[in-house]
Protein backbone atom coordinates (compact mmCIF):
# COMPACT_ATOMS: atom_id res chain seq x y z
CA UNK A 1 0.00 0.00 0.00
CA UNK A 2 1.40 3.39 -1.01
CA UNK A 3 0.87 6.84 0.45
CA UNK A 4 -1.40 7.56 -2.52
CA UNK A 5 -3.62 4.69 -1.35
CA UNK A 6 -3.78 6.19 2.13
CA UNK A 7 -4.37 9.81 1.12
CA UNK A 8 -7.70 10.75 -0.38
CA UNK A 9 -7.37 13.94 -2.47
CA UNK A 10 -10.10 15.41 -0.24
CA UNK A 11 -7.84 14.90 2.78
CA UNK A 12 -5.42 17.61 1.70
CA UNK A 13 -5.68 21.06 3.27
CA UNK A 14 -3.51 23.87 1.92
CA UNK A 15 -3.14 27.47 3.06
CA UNK A 16 -4.20 26.62 6.61
CA UNK A 17 -3.80 29.21 9.37
CA UNK A 18 -3.48 28.05 12.96
CA UNK A 19 -1.84 29.78 15.92
CA UNK A 20 -0.44 26.66 17.58
CA UNK A 21 -0.03 22.90 17.73
CA UNK A 22 -3.41 22.11 19.28
CA UNK A 23 -5.23 24.16 16.64
CA UNK A 24 -3.30 22.46 13.82
CA UNK A 25 -4.20 19.06 15.24
CA UNK A 26 -7.79 20.32 15.40
CA UNK A 27 -7.66 21.06 11.67
CA UNK A 28 -6.45 17.49 11.05
CA UNK A 29 -9.30 16.18 13.22
CA UNK A 30 -11.85 18.28 11.31
CA UNK A 31 -10.57 17.02 7.95
CA UNK A 32 -10.70 13.45 9.27
CA UNK A 33 -14.30 13.93 10.39
CA UNK A 34 -15.31 15.38 7.02
CA UNK A 35 -13.45 12.92 4.79
CA UNK A 36 -13.25 9.73 6.85
CA UNK A 37 -16.49 9.99 8.81
CA UNK A 38 -14.87 9.71 12.23
CA UNK A 39 -15.54 11.84 15.32
CA UNK A 40 -13.33 14.96 15.29
CA UNK A 41 -13.13 15.06 19.09
CA UNK A 42 -11.93 11.45 19.23
CA UNK A 43 -9.27 12.16 16.59
CA UNK A 44 -8.09 15.32 18.36
CA UNK A 45 -7.90 13.47 21.67
CA UNK A 46 -5.88 10.64 20.08
CA UNK A 47 -3.47 13.07 18.42
CA UNK A 48 -3.04 15.09 21.62
CA UNK A 49 -2.38 11.93 23.64
CA UNK A 50 0.33 10.93 21.19
CA UNK A 51 1.91 14.40 21.29
CA UNK A 52 1.92 14.27 25.11
CA UNK A 53 4.14 11.17 24.84
CA UNK A 54 6.61 13.09 22.63
CA UNK A 55 6.47 15.48 19.72
CA UNK A 56 5.92 14.04 16.27
CA UNK A 57 7.87 16.96 14.80
CA UNK A 58 10.63 15.14 12.91
CA UNK A 59 12.59 18.19 11.76
CA UNK A 60 12.97 20.36 8.67
CA UNK A 61 9.50 21.85 9.18
CA UNK A 62 7.77 18.44 9.10
CA UNK A 63 5.53 16.68 11.60
CA UNK A 64 3.97 13.23 11.31
CA UNK A 65 1.20 13.20 13.90
CA UNK A 66 -0.47 9.83 14.28
CA UNK A 67 -3.09 8.06 16.36
CA UNK A 68 -5.14 4.89 16.53
CA UNK A 69 -8.80 5.59 15.90
CA UNK A 70 -11.80 3.29 16.29
CA UNK A 71 -14.01 3.10 13.23
CA UNK A 72 -11.32 3.07 10.55
CA UNK A 73 -10.92 0.01 8.33
CA UNK A 74 -7.30 0.79 7.35
CA UNK A 75 -4.53 3.36 7.79
CA UNK A 76 -5.48 6.73 6.34
CA UNK A 77 -3.45 9.90 5.78
CA UNK A 78 -4.23 13.62 5.98
CA UNK A 79 -1.90 16.32 4.65
CA UNK A 80 -1.91 19.89 5.96
CA UNK A 81 0.28 22.78 4.82
CA UNK A 82 0.36 25.83 7.06
CA UNK A 83 0.58 29.41 5.84
CA UNK A 84 2.78 30.28 8.81
CA UNK A 85 4.84 27.60 10.59
CA UNK A 86 4.02 26.87 14.23
CA UNK A 87 6.15 25.70 17.15
CA UNK A 88 5.76 21.95 17.47
CA UNK A 89 8.55 20.83 19.78
CA UNK A 90 10.39 19.31 16.82
CA UNK A 91 13.68 17.49 17.24
CA UNK A 92 15.51 20.39 15.52
CA UNK A 93 13.45 23.08 17.34
CA UNK A 94 12.30 24.47 13.97
CA UNK A 95 8.62 25.35 13.50
CA UNK A 96 6.43 23.06 11.39
CA UNK A 97 4.57 23.91 8.19
CA UNK A 98 4.10 20.45 6.61
CA UNK A 99 2.07 17.79 8.42
CA UNK A 100 1.32 14.34 7.12
CA UNK A 101 -0.93 12.73 9.72
CA UNK A 102 -1.60 9.00 9.88
CA UNK A 103 -4.72 7.55 11.47
CA UNK A 104 -4.91 3.79 11.97
CA UNK A 105 -7.42 1.30 13.31
CA UNK A 106 -6.38 0.06 16.77
CA UNK A 107 -5.56 -3.43 15.44
CA UNK A 108 -3.40 -2.32 12.47
CA UNK A 109 -0.04 -2.54 14.26
CA UNK A 110 2.26 -3.69 11.45
CA UNK A 111 0.55 -1.63 8.77
CA UNK A 112 0.66 1.46 11.02
CA UNK A 113 4.40 1.06 11.67
CA UNK A 114 5.19 0.42 7.99
CA UNK A 115 3.22 3.51 6.99
CA UNK A 116 5.02 5.64 9.59
CA UNK A 117 8.41 4.40 8.37
CA UNK A 118 7.52 5.07 4.73
CA UNK A 119 6.22 8.58 5.42
CA UNK A 120 9.27 9.37 7.54
CA UNK A 121 11.66 8.27 4.76
CA UNK A 122 9.76 10.23 2.14
CA UNK A 123 9.56 13.44 4.13
CA UNK A 124 13.35 13.47 4.69
CA UNK A 125 13.81 14.28 1.00
CA UNK A 126 14.45 18.03 0.48
CA UNK A 127 13.05 18.01 -3.08
CA UNK A 128 9.76 16.52 -1.92
CA UNK A 129 9.42 18.99 0.96
CA UNK A 130 10.06 21.89 -1.40
CA UNK A 131 7.57 20.52 -3.93
CA UNK A 132 4.93 20.19 -1.22
CA UNK A 133 5.57 23.76 -0.11
CA UNK A 134 5.16 25.01 -3.70
CA UNK A 135 2.16 22.86 -4.73
CA UNK A 136 -0.81 24.97 -5.72
CA UNK A 137 -3.56 22.38 -5.36
CA UNK A 138 -4.60 19.28 -3.43
CA UNK A 139 -4.25 17.30 -6.65
CA UNK A 140 -0.65 18.51 -7.06
CA UNK A 141 0.14 17.40 -3.49
CA UNK A 142 -1.45 14.01 -4.14
CA UNK A 143 0.58 13.57 -7.35
CA UNK A 144 3.83 14.52 -5.59
CA UNK A 145 3.24 12.09 -2.73
CA UNK A 146 2.06 9.31 -5.06
CA UNK A 147 5.08 9.75 -7.34
CA UNK A 148 7.48 9.84 -4.40
CA UNK A 149 5.90 6.77 -2.85
CA UNK A 150 6.30 4.73 -6.03
CA UNK A 151 9.86 5.91 -6.73
CA UNK A 152 11.02 5.32 -3.15
CA UNK A 153 9.45 1.86 -3.13
CA UNK A 154 11.53 0.85 -6.15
Amino acid sequence: MTIADLLDPGAVALRVSAPGKRQVLGVIADVAARVLGVDADVVLEGLMEREAAGSTGVGQGVAIPHARIEGLDRVRAIFVRLETPVAFGSVDDKPVDLLLALLAPPEANAQHLRSLARVSRMMRQPELREGLRQARSADAVHVLLAHEATSSAA
